[in-house]
Formats: C-alpha cells, structure tokens, sequence
C-alpha cells in the first residue's frame, strides 16, 4: 500500500473524500493540553525545554498529516479515544490545507525556539495564533483554516465540521434572545475584568515579566517603582526592570 497517496477516505454516500472530524478533534485537544502547559512552562518559569520538543513533534505529526493522516500519532491516538464513537465525516481538502497552515507555523516556530532561539514578540503571538486554532477545533468544532480554504479555491468546501459550509437558516435554539446575549456578555466583561485585575495587582514570582519587559519596554515605571520604593530594583514586584534598562 502507497502511504504517500492515500489521503482522506472514500465514503458510500460522500462524493468526495473525507476524514473523521471527531477523531481530529480528539487530537487538536490532545495537542492543546500539551502545548499549553509548554507555553505556561516556557512563559512562567523561563524553561523552553519541553517547549522546544513540543515543537519538533508537532511540526513532524503537521508534515505526516499532510502526507497521509492515517499514521499521525496525534490522531491516531486520538482514533483510540473516540472510536466506539459514531464518525463525524468532513471533506478532506480543506482539513489538508487548514494542516498546512499549522505546518507552517510550526516551522517558524521551530527555527525560533529550537534552531534560532530568539525572544521576539512574534514567537509569543505564533505560539498564542497555534493554541487558539487547536481551542477553536477541539472545543468547539471550528475549522479557521477550512474558512480560509474557500477564499482561495474556485471550488468552495463541502462536508465542514457543523454543516457550515452548507448555507441553512439557524434554528430557535441556535438563537439568542436578549437576556442571554446580556448574560453572555456580562460573562465575558466578568473574565476580561477578573484578568485584568490579577495580572496587575499580583507579586509577580515569574520569568514571564522579565521577558515582557524586554520585548515591550515600559516608558512609566511609576507603578514598579511604588512597589520597589527605588528605580531599577529587582525584586519579586518588579523582576526585569533593572534588567531591561541595562
């Protein structure tokens, strides 16, 4: 059997090739818990090593998705979590090129952290771009790549995860009435505020200040300086100040 050209699935009933959503779905989350404790690790503590061999496996399993999903680790074992489940088919073209947009992030990522480490505000916005689309699949069954996918190709993506590629009028309980979209934008004004709030009233005990200090220098250190009662002091209220202004 060629593993080089057997991409997607054929289907009774699918006029074209398709993949199990629910499996890839599986591994978008499995790839999600993992890269995010990497980047809490890497961000909070300062260590990249499990970062860095994040990285590599996942640029790897992104290139071996492209050639044949069948043998990606992730979503093979991702296959192992859901397979007493009924499958979830979705077109295969699409998936293959939103995969591609992953594997090109990764490949930055790599040469960044691993060939080239460098500490630049684009490492952080790559890392923080990769984890929203791997939230975006897993939890809630939005593919961006598949969105894309339809602005470059004549022929328009059929099979998304969802039916959304097939144009449907949203049912009543699809809907939100007024009380609920002030509920859920209540909740929202509610997380944003509690964030703010704890990340500008605690100590901060992290290597994640140092590293912001030093891509994004701060011109007022009135607020470091109350805390420290001296300018450029480099205690638990204001690591990497001193650091930045040397």
């Amino acid at each position: 059997m060629n593993i080089f050209n057997n991409f997607g699935n054929i289907v009774d009933g699918y006029d074209v090739k398709v993949l199990n959503e629910r499996e890839a779905r599986a591994g978008a989350g499995l790839l999600f818990v993992f890269g995010f404790l990497s980047f809490l690790n890497s961000f909070m503590l300062g260590h990249f090593v499990f970062a860095q061999y994040f990285v590599g496996f996942f640029m790897i399993d992104f290139a071996i998705r492209l050639i044949n999903p069948n043998y990606s680790p992730s979503l093979l074992l991702g296959r192992f979590f859901v397979q007493n489940q009924i499958p979830e088919y979705v077109g295969a073209s699409q998936k293959r090129f939103a995969w591609s947009i992953g594997l090109v992030l990764s490949i930055i990522m790599f040469y960044l952290l691993v060939l080239n480490p460098q500490m630049t505000p684009i490492k952080i916005l790559i890392c923080g771009l990769c984890l929203v689309l791997l939230l975006a699949e897993s939890a809630f069954s939005i593919c961006l790549g598949c969105k894309i996918y339809n602005l470059f190709n004549k022929q328009k993506a059929t099979n998304c995860p969802g039916g959304v590629c097939e144009i449907r009028a949203k049912e009543d309980i699809q809907k939100f009435n007024i009380s609920q979209k002030l509920i859920t934008i209540g909740l929202v004004g509610i997380i944003l505020f509690g964030l703010y709030g704890f990340s500008s009233n605690t100590e901060n005990r992290s290597s994640a200040m140092s590293m912001m200090t030093m891509m994004f220098p701060i011109t007022n250190t009135d607020a470091y300086t109350k805390k420290c009662g001296m300018e450029g002091c480099d205690n638990s209220n204001c690591t990497g100040l001193a650091m930045r202004e040397q």
